[in-house]
C-alpha cells in the first residue's frame, strides 16, 4: 500500500483531528528511526501511520485495541510485519514484540504525545521552541504528560537507543512535520 492510499484509509477510520495528527507524528518518528537503523522507511512509516486506525472504535474497550486494527490492515493486504507491529503495540495483549519494527513502534507511540506536551507548555506552543534537554528534564516530572508512559518510552533501550538519542530522533522527526500537525 502506498502512503496516499494509507492516508485515505486512515481518514475513513479516524475523524478526530488530534488523533490523526498523532498518527502523522508516529509515522514521522518511525520513518526517522528506519533511516537511523537502515530499515525500510516506507514499511516503518506505514506501521506508524496506521497503528491507531481502530482507536475510535475501540477506545472504550482497550482489550480490542490493536487487535481490530491489525484485522483491518490484514484485510487490506498490508505486509505481515506491519500487521504484527500494530497488533503488539498494545501491551495489554501480552504478545511478544519480536523485531526491531515492533519494539520501535511500541516505544514511539507515547513519545509523540510527550513531545507534543512539551511544545504546548512553551509560550510559543511550537515544536521549534523545544529541545532535548528541556524534554529530558520534564521526563522526570510525573505530573507532566501523565498519559505518556515513561516505562514504555524507556523501551527504546530494547532497540539500542538511549533515552536522549530516542528523544532527539523523535523531536527531529516531529519538527520536520510541525506545520502538518499544527505545531
Amino acid at each position: 500500500m502506498q502512503r496516499e492510499a494509507a492516508l485515505d484509509l486512515l481518514k475513513r477510520h479516524l475523524k478526530n483531528n488530534n488523533l490523526f495528527n498523532h498518527c502523522l507524528a508516529v509515522e514521522a518518528v518511525m520513518r526517522r528511526l528506519a533511516r537511523h537503523f537502515g530499515e525500510d522507511e516506507e514499511l516503518w512509516g506505514l506501521a506508524g501511520l496506521l497503528h491507531d486506525i481502530d482507536y475510535e472504535y475501540t477506545k472504550d474497550n482497550w482489550d480490542l485495541h490493536s487487535i481490530e486494527g491489525a484485522r483491518i490492515l490484514e484485510e487490506k493486504g498490508l505486509p505481515t510485519a506491519v500487521v504484527y507491529a500494530v497488533k503488539v503495540h498494545n501491551e495489554r495483549h501480552g504478545l511478544p514484540r519480536l523485531g526491531l519494527l515492533d519494539k520501535a513502534l511500541f516505544a514511539t507511540d507515547p513519545l509523540t504525545g510527550f513531545i507534543v506536551a512539551g511544545a504546548l507548555i512553551r509560550p510559543e506552543k511550537k515544536l521549534e521552541a523545544v529541545d532535548v534537554p528541556f524534554l529530558l528534564n520534564r521526563f522526570k516530572e510525573k505530573a507532566f504528560a501523565r498519559g505518556a508512559n515513561r516505562e514504555t518510552m524507556l523501551a527504546c533501550q530494547d532497540i539500542g537507543l538511549s533515552l536522549e538519542e530516542f528523544v532527539g530522533l523523535g523531536l527531529e522527526a516531529m519538527q520536520s512535520i510541525a506545520r502538518d500537525i499544527g505545531l
